[in-house]
C-alpha cells in the first residue's frame, strides 16, 4: 500500500525538478543572457500553482492537523514552524513574482532582483523540503496509526483526482522546464 508521505514526497522531486530549471534560468540571467518571459512566467505559475496551492494545501489541511490530534504541538510549536515557514515562501514567492511582471515590461534592473528572488525563494525551499522529508514525514509515519495514514492517503488521492489533468500537466511542465533550463 502507498503511504501519504509517499505521495508528498513524490511532489516534493517534482518540485525540485522545477528548481533545478529556476537555478538554471538564474545561471543565464547572471551570465546577461536572455530568458523568454514566458519561460520565468512558466515556473513562477508552476511554483505558484504546483509548490505552493497544491502540496503546501495537502500538508496544512490534512497532515498537520492529523499530526497535532497525535499531540505535535501547532501553536508556538513545529507545526506553527512549518506554516510561517509556508508563509515566508508566499512572501519570496511574491517578490518573484514582481520581479517576473518587471521583467516582462522590459525593467533592466529586473533580471538582477528576479535572481535575488529566485536565491532566496530556492534557498528556503530547499532547507524546508529537506526538514520535512527527515523529520516530518518519518515522524507522521512513526506516530500516525494505520486507519489515519488511510485517511490521509483517501485525501491525497481524491486531491489529485480533482486537480486531474492540471496536477499531471504540472508535474509534464516541471519535467520540460528541467530539461530545457537545468546547468
Amino acid at each position: 500500500m502507498s503511504r501519504p508521505t509517499h505521495i508528498l514526497r513524490h511532489e516534493h522531486r517534482v518540485i525540485e525538478q522545477g528548481l533545478r530549471a529556476l537555478d538554471g534560468m538564474c545561471f543565464k540571467l547572471k551570465l546577461g543572457e536572455p530568458v523568454p518571459p514566458e519561460s520565468l512566467t512558466q515556473i513562477l505559475d508552476f511554483i505558484r500553482n504546483f509548490a505552493d496551492h497544491f502540496h503546501h494545501t495537502k500538508e496544512e489541511t490534512y497532515l498537520f492537523p492529523a499530526l497535532q490530534e497525535y499531540g505535535i504541538q501547532d501553536e508556538a510549536g513545529p507545526l506553527e514552524f512549518l506554516r510561517n515557514e509556508h508563509e515566508t515562501e508566499r512572501l519570496l514567492l511574491g517578490e518573484l513574482g514582481m520581479a517576473v511582471e518587471e521583467y516582462r515590461h522590459g525593467d533592466s534592473a529586473a533580471a538582477e532582483r528576479f535572481v535575488g528572488a529566485a536565491c532566496s525563494f530556492r534557498d528556503h525551499l530547499v532547507g524546508h523540503m529537506q526538514q520535512e522529508d527527515a523529520i516530518l514525514y518519518s515522524l507522521a509515519e512513526e506516530m500516525l496509526d494505520e486507519p489515519v495514514k488511510a485517511s490521509l492517503l483517501k485525501s491525497f488521492t481524491q486531491e489529485n483526482a480533482r486537480a486531474g489533468e492540471l496536477s499531471r500537466r504540472y508535474e509534464r511542465l516541471a519535467g520540460e522546464l528541467e530539461q530545457a533550463w537545468a546547468v
